[in-house]
This record gives C-alpha cells, structure tokens and sequence, in this order.
C-alpha cells in the first residue's frame, strides 16, 4: 500500500467515525435524473429490474417516475416538466455492490453495454472520463477500490463500485453474512447487559442496537444506545 493509498484510508477512517451524538437522521431518499425521453429512461430500467414505485402525470406537460435498484434505500426519478438540468448531466452516481463481477455479468445479461472492471491509479478517483482508470480489479482486492461504469440511454452514468466490507462508522451492508454477524454481536452485547439491567423484552435492546450500528456507530456507541431505550421504555411504565 503507497503512502497516498494510507492516508487517504487513513482521513477517510478519522471522518467517518466521527459521529455526532445529536445528529438528525438526513436520508437521502431520491435522486433526480435528467432524461429527454421517459419512456425510453423508464424502459431501460426496468429492464434492469429497477422496482417502479410511481408514475404520476398532470396533463402533457408534467410527468415523474420513479424506480429503485434492487436492495438500494435510495431511489431514482426523471420525468417531463420535472427539471431544468440538460439530459444526461448526471455522471458517476455510484451503485454499491459486494461482487463486482457477477454484477456486471448482470447487467450484460440484460443488454447493457458495461465496461470491463477497473481500478483508478493511485486510488484517485474520477466520476466522468476514463482517466486514471486501470484494467482489472484492485490488486489487493480492496473494498471501494474497484469498478465498472455503464450509461442510460440519456448518458447519464453509473459507477459500480465493489464494496465488501466497509470502513468503520460507514454503516453496515445488509447481505445475509452482515446480518448474521450484526445479530450474533447483538446477542454477546445483549448477554453482558440483561446481568445489570432492569426487566424488559430482549427484542427492544436489539432493535437499538442494530439501527445504531446500520447509521454507522461503534459497537459501544450501540450498547449505550440500546441501554439508552430499554431505561426510557422502564422509565414510561413506571411513570
């Protein structure tokens, strides 16, 4: 690992486990695209297996759809009368997944012209062009390091970006390995608290403690959480 590929780990570890006690939840829920044709853009993904979760139209004038990828929390929406922005302006939105080959694969079973999985030199990173890309995966098989990029009709693109563990405090993936995992943590974390704490239903420590560590808390950060909600729930009951 070169000294720019370690401090760059390195800043990105530092920002992102700091996490602010009395942070609002801000989601990013939808992503507007720029396209000149809806029902092409909307042909093309849900062709990709995209979930259409609406159309709604008022007249000829004014028109939005929106899809969601396959286990994203996040949704995507073009339209007509919708925005100003130049069709296809939208470039390198990333789409996470934990295998990038099988996602490529994918998207080339369903027709879409994807180019071959590539690294960036140096782990600099750039959202439009082809510069600095390298052919094939990171060489240390890293997660966040390698990609693949593919466009809509509209040439609004997309990175695929292969992440397989994440950094820490960036939240957690929700791949079934994850999830395991989460649960059983939750389950050591919840053995050690229930021998100091008052009654209460296990289910209501766990539920804490995994959204606490899904918004990308420590695992000790969660057990505060946790042990947080189970005192509030006994403080309401015996009020």
């Amino acid at each position: 690992m070169n000294s720019t590929q370690t401090s760059n780990e390195q800043t990105s570890n530092e920002h992102a486990t700091r996490v602010p006690t009395t942070a609002v939840d801000l989601k990013l829920e939808v992503v507007p695209l720029p396209v000149a044709d809806v029902d092409r853009a909307k042909r093309f993904y849900e062709s990709l297996g995209w979930r259409l979760d609406a159309d709604f139209a008022s007249g000829d004038q004014w028109r939005v759809v929106q899809l969601t990828p396959p286990g994203s929390p996040c949704s995507v929406s073009f339209g007509k009368g919708y925005t100003t922005a130049v069709p296809g302006s939208v470039q390198g939105t990333f789409l996470v997944v934990d295998n990038i080959e099988a996602a490529r694969a994918e998207l080339v079973g369903h027709g879409v012209e994807v180019s071959d999985v590539f690294h960036f030199d140096g782990n600099l990173l750039h959202v439009t062009g082809t510069k600095g890309r390298v052919p094939g995966p990171d060489p240390k098989g890293s997660s966040y390091f390698s990609f693949a990029s593919f466009s809509d009709p509209d040439g609004n693109s997309w990175l695929l970006q292969e992440v397989k563990a994440r950094f820490p405090g960036r939240g957690l993936s929700s791949d079934v390995a994850t999830v395991t995992e989460l649960l059983r943590e939750a389950e050591v974390g919840h053995g050690e608290y229930e021998r100091v704490a008052p009654k209460h239903h296990w289910s209501e420590w766990y539920g804490a403690y995994i959204v606490a560590r899904q918004r990308g808390k420590t695992a000790e950060q969660a057990a505060m959480d946790a042990a947080g909600q189970v005192e509030r729930t006994t403080e309401r009951v015996q009020a």
